[in-house]
């Protein structure tokens, strides 16, 4: 039994309340390494005869990766409160492992064992209900459609016309989305994630000028009251895209700093390291990647907090928006999270908060900051085994199981899943054009645990590379449109409303993988699926005949119990097991 390989901690994604009755608990081994682990567990007070009342039960590996196998168990403690350890088991040892180590004999005293000490209510993570359920689909307004002429900005582009820089504007507005909401109705989207929209200079409006106002090249409050409005009556949730870390250069604070220097009163609004200001060749101050038109804001100034708040939740309380997405999240002290998440629940309990943030996000996930990140890892690893084919199907497998077990449950359940965005190349220009790639890609994300996200245009098969290409004008005219993979997504969105175990009412746990195929299966409270995905031009045949249920396909290869299950060049099924 490899001992240093043995992790538990009673917190995080070790050991977490689930809901106001559950806890989780996992523990972490050695790859193939234990044959059992046991919870031996009860309520710390609970002794009769100077002894203490313990159950014992069995945990299930809900997952492993190349090096670790994770091991959980479901409990309710009668009086919310626990005390546990573990029984491991190997070919060869046993032992008890608890917070004060490993023992050969069983620990009599309690203080010994790990401690969960009350399951409160108010320590539960709860994310907005209605997101587990939500499809979204990403607007870049400027190049979605242009509904209202009279907005265009100065040299304007005709509509579809290659961006010949990266700057170059085409006049979408709020109008052109109001005249496309059911183009996202047809597909079956109900979330709609814009980014900002509120004034700047540039195209991308990263560069916030005007928190309090939009863009006028969008149109006004009252068009986007109205757009707001009308997605709400065809049950599209609508969220923003908000940028606090920094703002934009002629930002009006800002440019009173550039003015008047060390006697600006806006001067602790930023981070300056040495007057006079300087923009070049680095600036003088903090900004958003050594960018000297994006100044870093100081969210520690008392003032700052102050009125990023308000524009919190302003636009909550006078248009009703759903979702707060927090550019650059990380990079804001938690402080400052921990008071927005206060104000704009009080306007709004069931807002959704997203953060941007690349990298291991347990820090703002634990119910006092963000209900969810975007999910770059999974991002990430679908595109390294499909798109550039750089990792194999049980790599990726590895990466995918990893990353379900960094996090609780139900923070997976909420995490916003994308393939592609306005900062990356397109998913199909990513899988070479190969759209059956493109198709086993859609799949895999829009099963696995969380809320999918699909970049406007990569429905109808848009294609393009990097910054300007990713960020083309929609196309709208039908003829240049790929009819078959909006079809395709069409019935994948549709699965996923009709059986709960597609999406978030499944348990995801990949069942075998190796250079090109992998199988998973998503068990539901009702139902379980089977999942093969087939990356390899070869064709393949899949023994299923150890199915003990019987099979039905929903999609993709025909299937006959007992018999092969025959996957072509890059070929899915997805198979109904009763």
């Amino acid at each position: 039994m490899l001992k240093e390989a043995i992790y538990h901690r009673p917190k995080n994604n070790y050991a977490y309340a689930y809901d106001q009755e559950t806890l989780h608990v996992m523990i972490r081994t050695k790859k193939d390494d234990l044959t059992s682990v046991s919870l031996i567990y009860g309520d710390p007070y609970d002794w009769q005869n100077n002894k203490w009342q313990f159950t014992s039960k069995q945990l299930v590996v809900s997952g492993s990766d190349s090096l670790f196998d994770y091991w959980t168990i479901k409990i309710k403690p009668p009086y919310r409160r626990l005390r546990y350890g573990f029984y491991l088991e190997d070919k060869d040892e046993t032992y008890f492992y608890t917070e004060k180590g490993f023992y050969e004999k069983q620990p009599e005293e309690t203080n010994d064992y790990f401690s969960f000490p009350f399951l409160n209510r108010a320590d539960v993570f709860t994310a907005p209900s209605w997101v587990k359920d939500t499809v979204w689909y990403q607007i870049f307004p400027e190049r979605f459609a242009n509904g209202d002429a009279s907005l265009n900005p100065k040299g304007t582009l005709p509509w579809g016309e290659y961006p010949p820089q990266q700057n170059n504007f085409f006049g979408g507005d709020f109008q052109g989305v109001l005249e496309h909401l059911d183009h996202l109705i047809e597909l079956g989207i109900n979330g709609i994630y814009f980014t900002p929209i509120f004034k700047a200079e540039s195209n991308h409006k990263y560069d916030t000028i005007d928190y309090m106002e939009i863009d006028p090249q969008f149109g006004n409050k009252e068009t986007f009251k109205k757009l707001v409005d009308a997605c709400h009556e065809r049950g599209i949730k609508v969220m923003l895209d908000a940028v606090f870390n920094h703002s934009g250069y002629y930002f009006e604070p800002f440019q009173d700093l550039l003015k008047n220097g060390e006697k600006s009163r806006y001067k602790d609004w930023f981070h300056v390291r040495s007057y006079p200001i300087e923009t070049k060749p680095l600036p003088s101050y903090d900004t958003f990647a050594f960018e000297a038109k994006m100044p870093k804001l100081n969210t520690e100034n008392p003032e700052v907090r102050e009125y990023l708040l308000q524009v919190g939740r302003y636009w909550i309380e006078e248009f009703d928006i759903d979702g707060w997405r927090l550019d650059v999240a990380n990079e804001i002290d938690h402080r400052f999270w921990r008071e927005f998440r206060k104000e704009v629940k009080k306007v709004k309990p069931e807002l959704y908060i997203l953060g941007e943030i690349w990298h291991d996000s347990m820090p703002w996930l634990q119910g006092d900051q963000f209900d969810a990140v975007m999910n770059y890892p999974l991002t990430s690893a679908l595109l390294d085994h499909y798109a550039s084919n750089t990792i194999t199907a049980e790599r990726m497998g590895d990466r995918l199981s990893s990353l379900l077990h960094s996090y609780p449950a139900n923070v997976n359940k909420v995490a916003f899943n994308l393939l592609g965005s306005h900062d990356t190349p397109r998913l199909l220009t990513l899988a070479k054009e190969n759209k059956e790639v493109v198709k086993l890609m859609y799949i895999l994300q829009f099963s696995f645990p969380g809320t999918p996200c699909i970049y406007y245009g990569d429905e109808v098969g848009m294609k393009g590379g990097a910054d300007p290409g990713c960020r083309e004008c929609m196309i709208w005219e039908k003829s240049e449109q790929d009819t078959e993979l909006y079809e395709f997504l069409k019935e994948i969105l549709s699965l996923r409303k009709q059986y709960a175990a597609f999406g978030n009412g499944g348990d995801f746990k990949i069942i075998d993988s190796n250079e090109t195929l992998i199988q998973y299966k998503k068990q539901g409270k009702d139902e379980t699926l089977l999942f093969l995905l087939n990356n390899s031009s070869d064709e393949v045949d899949v023994d299923l005949s150890s199915l003990q249920e019987e099979a039905k396909s929903l999609l993709g290869s025909h299937y006959e119990h007992g018999s092969l299950l025959h996957l072509k060049s890059f070929g899915y099924a997805i198979l109904l097991l009763n």
